[in-house]
């Protein structure tokens, strides 16, 4: 008997994890198909006139048992792979790819879904039954129904072809980060870094049975190692180590990977009417087109150039008066600048990391959202999960019913990639009368716990895990009907809002009272380190936005012309960088080999929306600090209109709806500084 494919008995309808066996995947992928299939012939063979009941709700509700299998298969392929479960996710992707081509491309259903759609001015259809029609036929026409037959086989050999590399292109970014170790012997080569950060190189060095300390290109290892380490050379060694990734002349290089993603996907817009990849894409955002977007960019580049040049000068000055080097490189950026903050803050994470212990902090996040929108969350421990890391909790409302089933799971471990994101084990959706509720996981990579520390944050962590966990407020207070309109199914340039605003509770004195304590003595974080907490947030902030929009111009460079004349990445990057570059180019690096968003992610023509949407975020949060940060008031908006409403309206009718105009960009200008 396959687990998978049988009705959940677990309690809440939660997944089996522990009873699934590896050979489970790839036979109940095949059945969940195969039933696909025979439910969208069930509704071209309907021989009753189309309506939008039987043609475009059922085709919604059609392939939920196959969705529910690839949700936990590929989140578990992201959270704790292994090299069998990437085989077999290299054999279901062309599968997967092959059956959603097939319904896109199934003539006799996009008729009838045309039928419904050039009627729909009659139907009386609800905001949501009206968006879903429109996303449903723009899921065909966008999708090639509309092309003929020479064109559709094309569009299925390119489809085909790209869930396989972005496959290919995030095991080698994984393959890379795992095969590199810098292993120290001299205790002298560790001066400089934290206390917590060399016994977890040390646990490592033990468990691998050698002597000194290891350590990795996993964040909570690279990233104190490049910020604190004295040794210069070692710096440079790690981070040329982390730039190489995906560039080395072996199995795992990304630079043909990437040059093929683009070029199919320049074709494959092309093939649908488009200019360009960027054009495609944003047809279905807020920004609208990738004119927009440049403009957009290059107009935050102008007002964050020169602060990010000042800001240059001053950390190499510094780091001149410091040791004597009049050349900054990119291995330097961290360390100095977190020296120069010490400097003018007196404020370093060493000293915040004690007030932020990790149970607390999501307990904290726990605490601001029972504030905010009346939640309780209550840790469970007969809920099955998928690692002994993960924590499971049952989501409860005002009135004690069940909101959601929230997993939390923070540490590294060689089957996990890097980063941190928020995912879904099971969609929010009404059916047959029944609101089901929404199984919601955030994923990161923090310091484990050691012999003698529990994992203590640093100040970024604790903004990373409040971004996290407001994305999963988008997927937990969903109230729609249809599940592809649930939760974080919003805009893309849009999904960012509910993340990036709940990082501003972070800063505020009133939300760090709730959780940041001394995991030693419970004293709370005093107030002059709050102080410079706020302070402090738009320290370096223009080369910061500088960073970010290089990245955004970089996406549009390779998504929003023809990518046919690029021949040399390394060189394309560069000249794409170089109005935003500050440190001098590393030979050996190159960054969009494992640039994941965009090659490997969902963020093609899409990383500006990150910049997009802390203009929303700063703009909605300057409404909540207008009537205090708790205020219930402006908390019901924002869930009512906000976060319950995932994609059943335009973004920027719920965003007015919430706030009562259009956000401005001056509330981000003045909480960067750059005003």
């Amino acid at each position: 008997m396959n687990i998978l494919t049988q009705k959940f008995v677990n309690k809440h309808n939660t997944a089996p994890f522990s009873q699934i066996k590896m050979e489970d995947y790839l036979p109940a992928i095949k059945e969940g198909i195969a039933q696909t299939r025979s439910e969208i012939d069930t509704i071209v063979a309907n021989p009753e006139t189309p309506t939008f009941e039987n043609t475009v709700e059922a085709l919604e509700f059609a392939g939920q048992t196959l969705d529910r299998i690839t949700s936990i298969f590929f989140n578990l392929n992201s959270a704790e792979t292994s090299d069998q479960m990437q085989k077999i996710a290299q054999e279901v992707s062309p599968m997967l790819t092959e059956l959603s081509n097939d319904i896109t491309l199934n003539t006799a259903l996009f008729e009838r879904i045309k039928t419904v759609y050039n009627q729909k001015d009659e139907l009386a259809l609800s905001t949501e039954q009206a968006m879903l029609l429109d996303k449903k036929y723009k899921n065909f026409s966008r999708n090639g129904a509309l092309l003929p037959e020479n064109k559709k086989a094309r569009l299925r050999e390119i489809d085909t072809e790209l869930a396989k590399l972005k496959l290919t292109f995030g095991e080698n970014v994984l393959a890379e980060t795992n095969a590199y170790q810098l292993h120290i012997t001299k205790a002298e080569d560790l001066s400089g870094l934290p206390e917590g950060t060399i016994e977890a190189a040390r646990t490592l060095a033990k468990s691998q049975e050698k002597e000194g300390w290891i350590f990795t290109l996993d964040m909570p290892s690279y990233q104190p190692f490049i910020t604190y380490a004295d040794n210069r050379e070692l710096r440079k060694t790690l981070a040329i180590a982390y730039g190489k990734k995906g560039f080395q002349d072996n199995a795992f290089n990304n630079e043909n990977n990437v040059l093929r993603i683009a070029n199919l996907r320049h074709e494959r817009a092309n093939l649908l009417g488009y200019k360009t990849h960027a054009d495609f894409v944003l047809e279905e955002r807020m920004a609208q087109t990738p004119e927009k977007v440049k403009a957009f960019l290059n107009d935050l580049l102008t007002k964050a150039k020169p602060a990010a040049e000042r800001e240059f000068k001053q950390l190499t000055a510094f780091a001149e008066k410091q040791d004597g080097i009049t050349q900054l490189e990119k291995w330097d950026g961290a360390y100095y600048s977190e020296k120069l903050r010490q400097e003018l803050f007196n404020l370093d994470d060493e000293k915040l990391k004690p007030y932020f212990k990790l149970e607390n902090v999501q307990h904290g996040a726990f605490e601001v959202a029972n504030k905010l929108f009346g939640l309780t969350f209550t840790e469970v421990f007969d809920i099955d999960k998928y690692h002994e890391d993960v924590h499971t909790f049952e989501v409860t409302d005002e009135k004690g019913e069940l909101v959601a089933i929230f997993y939390s799971d923070f540490f590294p471990r060689k089957g996990k990639r890097n980063g941190a994101w928020m995912t879904s084990f099971k969609p929010q959706y009404v059916k047959d009368g029944v609101n089901e509720r929404p199984h919601v996981s955030i994923v990161c990579n923090f310091t484990k716990p050691t012999e003698t520390k529990p994992s203590l944050l640093t100040f970024n962590e604790v903004t990373t895990l409040f971004h996290e966990f407001g994305h999963a407020l988008h997927g937990m207070l969903a109230n729609t009907t249809y599940p592809s309109l649930s939760g974080t199914s919003v805009y893309w340039d849009f999904v960012e809002l509910p993340s990036q605003v709940m990082e501003n509770w972070c800063y505020e004195p009133e939300a760090l009272a709730l959780f940041a304590h001394h995991y030693e003595t419970g004293e709370i974080i005093p107030q002059e380190y709050v102080d410079k907490i706020k302070e402090s947030a738009s320290f370096l902030e223009g080369m910061a936005t500088l960073r970010q929009l290089s990245f955004g111009l970089l996406d549009m460079d390779f998504h929003g012309a023809d990518p046919s004349g690029i021949t040399n990445i390394k060189a394309f990057e560069k000249k794409s960088m170089e109005n935003t570059a500050l440190y001098p180019d590393v030979a050996e690096n190159c960054m969009s080999v494992s640039f994941s968003h965009i090659f490997q992610g969902g963020y093609s023509s899409g990383y500006y929306s990150y910049k997009w949407a802390e203009v929303l975020d700063a703009d909605a949060f300057a409404y909540f600090q207008e009537n205090g940060i708790f205020n219930k008031e402006v908390a019901d908006k924002f869930k009512d209109y906000v976060l319950s409403q995932g994609g059943t309206d335009h973004p920027m009718t719920l965003y007015k709806k919430f706030r009562g105009q259009e956000p401005k960009p001056e509330a981000l200008l003045k909480r960067a500084g750059l005003l």
